[in-house]
């Protein structure tokens, strides 16, 4: 029996990649020294594309494969899957939601902390010998008891804001309506609103046209020189420049990031930028959870073959 040809984007752990070889004849688009080729090439075979949250699948790589019926997307960002086309062509979209959601919860609340109480730099201090040389580390600021501004209460958002519960911070929320199950929960519908009453902003918002540069320079100069910004969705959600304008001239007091744009090229601003903390994109980068988020694309994927619908569709 012929197996179903997919066209995967990117690499995948081997748990991943050895089941995907065994059920499909898969293509490596990532591989292919001239890309325009490959998909000239292979297009026409291709049933369903195999990607990533980060890679999506262009309009261009969409109208390659006439015969693409599904895409499945390994992670819960789907922005950078052209939508539009896969609309026109009736093309179904899954992603792989819920199951990294403690994950990035839980790195978000860490990197809060780490930044506010500077445990990098702390340590660096230690180890350098400052400690015995110097005296203590400098005095860093308070966490618990603070506000917090939650910029997009989804299945994310809501499980940051469970966690700062234990924390005793006072909770508001950005959405486009307030949420039921979120009544102990301040709801605030404009972001600039939400960072005048902040003193730490959680971006958790899905990227689209509307999100896109939510975090600008008046949000930054509502949220004020003791404020900081903690981004664990996407990098278009949040302009910049104006972040880093504001980082440099003190008009906030730090910012905790794990995405950024042109990643993993990222403006080399960041790297000289005052009191920032840098993560790699890996809020869902627990084995358990990418092993879970991959066998939810996989099963999607065997979903749409099966004839069923499929678990997680977006489209």
């Amino acid at each position: 029996m012929t197996k179903p040809h997919v066209l995967q984007v990117g690499p995948y752990p081997e748990w991943d990649q050895v089941p995907l070889d065994a059920a499909y004849t898969v293509r490596r688009w990532w591989e292919a020294a001239d890309k325009d080729a490959f998909l000239a090439t292979v297009g026409p075979d291709i049933e369903a594309i195999a990607t990533r949250g980060d890679l999506g699948a262009s309009a261009a790589m969409i109208a390659a494969c006439p015969n693409l019926k599904m895409i499945s997307v390994f992670g819960v960002g789907y922005d950078a899957v052209h939508l539009a086309s896969c609309k026109a062509r009736g093309i179904k979209v899954s992603n792989t939601p819920d199951v990294l959601t403690e994950d990035v919860a839980d790195i978000a609340v860490a990197m809060l902390l780490a930044l506010v109480r500077r445990t990098g730099p702390a340590e660096a201090w230690v180890r350098s010998g400052d400690w015995a040389a110097k005296g203590m580390f400098p005095l860093t600021r308070k966490v618990s008891g603070t506000r917090a501004g939650i910029l997009g209460l989804g299945r994310i958002g809501t499980a940051i804001a469970r966690r700062l519960q234990g924390f005793g911070m006072e909770i508001a929320y950005s959405a486009r309506a307030p949420k039921p199950g979120a009544e102990g929960w301040t709801f605030v519908p404009d972001a600039v609103a939400l960072a005048e009453r902040s003193d730490h902003l959680f971006v958790a918002l899905a990227a689209t046209a509307e999100t896109r540069h939510i975090v600008n320079a008046r949000v930054l100069q509502a949220l004020g020189p003791e404020g900081t910004v903690i981004n664990i969705s996407r990098a278009a959600n949040v302009d910049e420049a104006a972040l880093l304008d504001a980082l440099e001239g003190g008009k906030i007091a730090g910012a905790a990031l794990d995405v950024f744009e042109g990643e993993p090229n990222l403006n080399p601003r960041f790297l000289t930028a005052p009191n920032v903390l840098l993560q790699p994109h890996h809020g869902s980068g627990t084995v358990d959870t990418r092993k879970a988020m991959g066998k939810l694309m996989r099963d999607n994927l065997s979903a749409h073959f099966a004839g069923q619908p499929l678990l997680t569709p977006v489209l």
